[in-house]
């Protein structure tokens, strides 16, 4: 980030927590029980090491006091595969990824990493709604500009995204996806993206994370 200018957090968007059906756990309180009976026996997925995926159910692992397995995909499709054919037990991801297959009964819903719960999927609690709110996990979608930006240039920028973000049929276009619009000032993304890369280092840090050389 030392080589960019913030301009604006533009969106963004929940992971959310699925089971596989055959899993007999309904809430973040059963699937935690169920991880602690038997320690080292349940695998999540990801779409990759490194992934947000894998920081957040690193994030879980760590919270929960849990030993539950990483296994790795080359991208979301193979993740959401093996889940629905039970190959593993569970996985995080953005939530338009998993809401069709939710939606249909094919996997669980256990929780949402957002705030607040998300429209299209308002019967599904958030982390902190279950008891953890450090479980805080979402994409995010910003605009940077490079490093020695004008302000003014910055500063039409700025409008010219809020202003777009502002536009009905693009929030309408965009919560239909999961995403929830920002549009903050350029130093509170700054103290975002500060904030972020802090915590998500410290998870890395204390999971043992291998990141690449």
């Amino acid at each position: 980030m030392s080589d960019l200018t913030s301009v604006t957090l533009v969106a963004t968007v929940p992971e959310m927590l699925v089971v596989a059906t055959n899993l007999p756990a309904k809430d973040i309180g059963e699937l935690i029980a169920l991880a602690k009976a038997q320690p080292g026996k349940l695998n999540f997925a990801s779409s990759g090491p490194g992934s947000l995926p894998h920081l957040a159910g690193e994030l879980f692992k760590l919270t929960a006091r849990i030993d539950i397995v990483h296994v790795p995909y080359r991208g979301a499709a193979p993740a959401v595969n093996d889940l629905l054919g039970q190959q593993v037990q569970m996985t995080f991801l953005d939530l338009p990824v998993l809401l069709p297959q939710v939606k249909a009964g094919a996997l669980r819903p256990i929780a949402i990493g957002s705030a607040a719960r998300a429209p299209t999927a308002p019967d599904v609690p958030t982390l902190s709604e279950a008891g953890f709110p450090d479980l805080r996990v979402e994409n995010w979608y910003g605009m940077v500009a490079p490093k020695g930006t004008p302000n003014e240039i910055v500063t039409a920028l700025h409008a010219l995204a809020t202003k777009a973000m502002a536009d009905p049929a693009v929030k309408e276009k965009l919560a239909a996806q999961g995403a929830t619009l920002v549009g903050d000032e350029p130093e509170h993304f700054r103290a975002f993206i500060a904030d972020e890369t802090k915590k998500w280092a410290k998870v890395i840090k204390d999971a043992g994370v291998e990141t690449a050389k």
